[in-house]
């Protein structure tokens, strides 16, 4: 009776299975690599295993496909992997890419017809903050960066917000393996000041960049609302220091926050349409 009771706990809080489907080798490659895509910290083959349900020589065979790909790579002690930099470039590729682009854009237009100033769209890569896209003011004093930037993700608004999605010891594992590099007097460089900053931004929910990544420039960012959970995506407005403080850019958030929700919808809009176009494939 005991083991019976047992066994019935165990399968009503096992996780459900993630099932590997496809006609092809190819096609399986590619299932696990959805799954694989899902995961924000290291893996091992055994953990792979008890998750899809595959045996283990089908997997590990799987692994060492993809590894020999670019797709993945090992870390610390060999037994773990994590995405490798092939599969990360094609992830940048399709987010700079995206054919949603011109919509996005238009919100950026709009924002910076709003308030005045340069705004971009960016997302979360490995440790750094990339630039998806940027639309300048036509102010003549402004930081031109160019969309596929990349600027650390501890001296970025945006990249406070990324981090702020994650539990302390995650952002730790993130960051551990890369200095917090000092690139003005106000950069943050310990993780203490760091993660007190960090949760911060998560009650407050936007963030800024106070001269913390080039001197003379002030940042205000918010994440883009993902239904699904956490965001990659988030919205700012950069200005010199001159014309944008703590004093003033308060004023400015709401109209972020409807760039926000804009580039949201655009992005729900979207996602019946890739259904349709794939459903349409097949």
């Amino acid at each position: 009776m005991n083991d019976t009771t047992h066994t019935s706990h165990q399968s009503a809080t096992q996780p459900e299975i993630a099932r590997i489907d496809g006609d092809t080798p190819t096609l399986r490659l590619f299932a696990l690599l959805e799954v694989i895509a899902q995961k924000n910290q290291f893996f091992s083959l055994q953990s792979l295993v008890e998750e899809t349900g595959l045996p283990k020589p089908t997997l590990h065979r799987m692994l060492q496909q993809l590894e020999s790909a670019g797709m993945l790579q090992r870390d610390g002690d060999g037994r773990h992997y994590s995405t490798g930099m092939r599969l990360r470039r094609m992830a940048e590729q399709l987010l700079l890419n995206n054919t949603v682009h011109g919509a996005r854009r238009a919100v950026l237009r709009q924002l910076v017809d709003e308030v005045g100033e340069s705004c971009n769209l960016t997302a979360l890569s490995g440790s750094e903050v990339l630039y998806l896209d940027r639309v300048e003011t036509p102010a003549p004093l402004r930081f031109y960066l160019h969309p596929g930037s990349r600027v650390p993700a501890h001296c970025s608004a945006s990249g406070k917000l990324f981090l702020g999605q994650m539990s302390p010891s995650q952002r730790k594992r993130l960051l551990e393996h890369t200095p917090l590099e000092k690139y003005t007097a106000r950069t943050l460089t310990t993780f203490e000041a760091l993660d007190a900053e960090v949760e911060r931004v998560s009650r407050d929910g936007y963030a800024f960049d106070d001269e913390e990544f080039l001197p003379g420039l002030f940042c205000l960012a918010v994440l883009v609302p993902n239904p699904n959970g956490r965001s990659n995506t988030g919205i700012a407005i950069q200005a010199p220091v001159m014309r944008l403080s703590h004093d003033k850019v308060l004023k400015l958030l709401p109209a972020l926050q409807r760039a926000a929700q804009a580039m949201a919808k655009i992005e729900a809009d979207a996602m019946p349409e890739a259904r349709n176009e794939a459903g349409a494939e097949g």
